[in-house]
């Protein structure tokens, strides 16, 4: 007689730019001893890649070449390594010109088929968190825990802004706060996989809120479910 397969513990955590999706999640999976897969960082690399090739973001038919042939792989065992056919990406795919047109190029069917196989892929891997925009709504449907993080525009902004001065970047918050309404329209309005909450998703605002209090809030929500 078949023995039930035991369910794997999928997290997925949906959210706009800056929400602090990334640094949750990261923080959630060390909590519950979870693999962590950052899609952002995985759309970001293709992105880069597609600007190191001198191809136009807004040429989608080569963008998604691009994407279909890439080999994007998220090393788990050290800080996050980001690899992109294997060249380490982790620190040149978050610069402003990156982030300008990762919504552009993550609109085209053709890259989001391309993540979805490889997001997929790292999910099969074991227990995972995943961020991201389309999670629980496209990527893992099934997953045993969907949310849904979001804050208010300045707030997610001013985020963006410390995280890139902090970096060392030289940017200017005003035009922070420009690209993020872009992105904001771009990630809303597309027509493929558009950014929306699931259906049974748990809406969370991050608004006021630490790292360390909304990871204990999913970390709860996880308790609770009894998973």
């Amino acid at each position: 007689m078949k023995q039930k397969q035991q369910q794997v513990l999928q997290i997925a955590i949906d959210g706009p730019a800056g929400a602090g999706k990334s640094t949750v999640a990261k923080l959630v999976a060390k909590q519950l001893n979870l693999f962590y897969v950052d899609t952002g960082a995985m759309y970001r690399a293709i992105t880069y890649k597609v600007l190191i090739n001198q191809v136009q973001f807004e040429d989608e038919l080569n963008v998604s070449q691009i994407a279909k042939t890439a080999e994007v792989v998220l090393d788990h065992t050290d800080e996050g390594t980001v690899w992109c056919d294997g060249e380490n990406v982790t620190q040149v795919i978050r610069s402003p010109e990156i982030s300008r047109a990762v919504s552009t190029v993550a609109a085209y069917a053709g890259v989001r088929e391309r993540l979805v196989e490889l997001q997929r892929r790292e999910a099969e891997r074991g227990g995972v968190v995943m961020d991201g925009r389309d999670i629980g709504t496209h990527v893992l449907p099934e997953a045993s825990l969907k949310i849904f993080l979001t804050a208010s525009q300045q707030e997610r902004a001013n985020r963006r802004w410390r995280e890139l001065v902090k970096a060392g970047k030289n940017v200017v918050f005003e035009e922070v706060a420009q690209d993020m309404r872009k992105r904001d329209r771009q990630d809303t309005e597309r027509e493929v996989s558009p950014l929306e909450p699931a259906q049974d998703a748990v809406i969370l605002d991050t608004t006021g809120l630490s790292v360390e209090e909304t990871a204990a809030k999913i970390v709860a929500l996880t308790q609770e479910a009894g998973r």
